[in-house]
C-alpha cells in the first residue's frame, strides 16, 4: 500500500486497537488459476502476544475456493475505519489564495501473511467461542457456543474452513489532513461534524 510519511501510523499497540475495534476485513489472495484475485469479507479477531507482530483467526465457508489458496500464498488483509469526503470549502486558506480541491479522508490498515490452517475439531470450536466471545460480550444476555446442540456444533465445523495468519507485515494509513495548516484541520473537522460525519471527526488530530 502506498502510504506518504504524513500519513503513516507505525504505533504496533495503535494499529492493534485499530483491528480490535474494526474487526470486518477484507482479505485477498491471489487466483492459483491466475485469475483476478480471490477476496473475501470476514469478522477476524487479533491475538496480538503471538508472533512478532500478532496473529490473526478467522474462518471461511467451506465451499469458497478461497479457503484452499489461502494456504498457498501470502494474503493481504484490510481493516477499514470512518471515512468521509473533504470539502475545500471547510479550508479558511481557500478564501486567501483559492488553491484547494476535494480529498477523502480515512484510516487503514494493511496486514500481509500467510495463513495455516485449523484442522483439529477441538481447536475449531475454541476458535468459534473466542469469536462469539468477542462479539457478544457487550450484551446483557450473551449467546453462547455451549448454548447449541454439542451435535448441531460439530455439524456446523465440517462446514468452515479454519484458519490463523501470523502477521509478516503491519501499516496503518491515517489520512486525516495532517498535511494541512493547523486552520484548516480545524475547518476540517468543524464541517465533518456539520455532515454529521462524527466518528471521521474525532479521529482528525486536533492542531
Amino acid at each position: 500500500m502506498y502510504i506518504p510519511p504524513a500519513f503513516a501510523e507505525t504505533d504496533r499497540a495503535a494499529l492493534h486497537a485499530f483491528i480490535a475495534a474494526h474487526p470486518f476485513a477484507l482479505l485477498t489472495t491471489a487466483d492459483p488459476a491466475g485469475g483476478a484475485p480471490l477476496v473475501t469479507g470476514l469478522p477476524l479477531i487479533l491475538a496480538p502476544e503471538e508472533g512478532a507482530h500478532g496473529t490473526l483467526y478467522g474462518h471461511f465457508a467451506k465451499p469458497n475456493p478461497q479457503g484452499a489458496a489461502v494456504f498457498t500464498a501470502p494474503s493481504r488483509i484490510i481493516f477499514q475505519g470512518p471515512d468521509g469526503y473533504i470539502s475545500p470549502g471547510w479550508y479558511p486558506t481557500k478564501q486567501e489564495h483559492g488553491k484547494a480541491v476535494p480529498t477523502w479522508n480515512y484510516q487503514l490498515v494493511d496486514v500481509t501473511g500467510t495463513a495455516e490452517a485449523i484442522t483439529d475439531p477441538a481447536a475449531m470450536r475454541a476458535l468459534l467461542v473466542r469469536l462469539t466471545d468477542k462479539f457478544e460480550s457487550h450484551r446483557a444476555e450473551r449467546w453462547q457456543v455451549s448454548d447449541a446442540p454439542e451435535s448441531y456444533i460439530a455439524a456446523m465445523l465440517k462446514g468452515i474452513t479454519a484458519f490463523k495468519l501470523p502477521i509478516a507485515t503491519l501499516a496503518g494509513k491515517w489520512k486525516l489532513s495532517q498535511n494541512r495548516p493547523a486552520e484548516d484541520r480545524l475547518g476540517v473537522i468543524a464541517g465533518l461534524r456539520a455532515d454529521g460525519a462524527e466518528a471521521l471527526a474525532d479521529v482528525t488530530p486536533v492542531p
